[in-house]
């Protein structure tokens, strides 16, 4: 899921990316996550069920999107446990198509897919940009017209944007990739609580993002999607298992 955003014609939307029992690429838009009944607010590597509509919200025509019937959603059990080097996790990851971000552009114009999985050949940094630390006047109007009806859930701004430098097989210079997720979100608001610092939470998530999840004892993956309409691709999630070797494969 990205980090929410307020949505004048919602209270906030989060776009959520997953795959199917079939292995196919699916998002899911709009979704007001942190407004919808507790029961129904799923987790990460968590299955669910719910209807959507055979189409994307109003012009999205990517190939994966769909409009989703939010009172419908209902959790399948827990989260996908991250045990024995989180092997349930990879049996349904490592069976996915992986690509080249070059690769993915190409599929992006020929077929309007919009989700895929790039495994960079060698994450180079994270590089952080200042950014406005308020909402645009248009949403901050939007908070004030909600609280006419109820109370808004406090949302606030990241005030840095995160990227990923990386490169891939067939490129021949490093690119750099917009981080979205709502886990990175989450860690810079944490991290700033606890520091009492903007820079210093900053730092922080670039420790997480660099220093631990794109490590070299790490398998690191990029769960990637475009930004529509365009064919520019940003970093939606991570998937960073353990990197394992021939042997240990065949011990699990």
């Amino acid at each position: 899921m990205t980090y929410p955003h307020p949505k004048q014609s919602h209270d906030e939307v989060v776009c959520t990316a997953g795959v199917t029992q079939t292995g196919e690429w699916i998002r899911l838009f709009p979704v007001d996550y942190r407004y919808l009944p507790v029961e129904q607010q799923f987790r990460k590597y968590q299955w669910i069920e719910l209807d959507v509509r055979p189409h994307g919200y109003k012009a999205d025509a990517r190939k994966e999107s769909r409009e989703p019937r939010l009172n419908s959603i209902q959790l399948m059990g827990d989260p996908i446990s991250s045990a024995r080097k989180w092997q349930a996790r990879r049996e349904i990851i490592d069976r996915l198509p992986h690509y080249t971000v070059k690769q993915l552009m190409h599929l992006h114009e020929k077929e309007r897919i919009s989700l895929g999985v790039v495994r960079p050949k060698r994450v180079l940094d994270v590089e952080i940009s200042p950014t406005d630390r308020d909402w645009e006047p248009k949403y901050r109007q939007l908070f004030q017209q909600l609280r006419l009806f109820r109370e808004p859930l406090p949302l606030r701004k990241i005030p840095f944007e995160f990227r990923y430098v990386f490169e891939c097989e067939d490129d021949d210079k490093p690119r750099r990739a917009l981080i979205t997720d709502w886990e990175l979100g989450a860690l810079y608001l944490k991290e700033e609580t606890r520091l009492g610092s903007d820079q210093a939470a900053a730092d922080s998530v670039r420790s997480k993002f660099l220093g631990e999840i794109c490590r070299d004892d790490k398998d690191t993956r990029f769960f990637m999607g475009t930004v529509f309409p365009h064919n520019t691709w940003i970093v939606v999630g991570t998937f960073w298992p353990p990197r394992i070797t021939e042997h240990q494969a065949t011990l699990f």
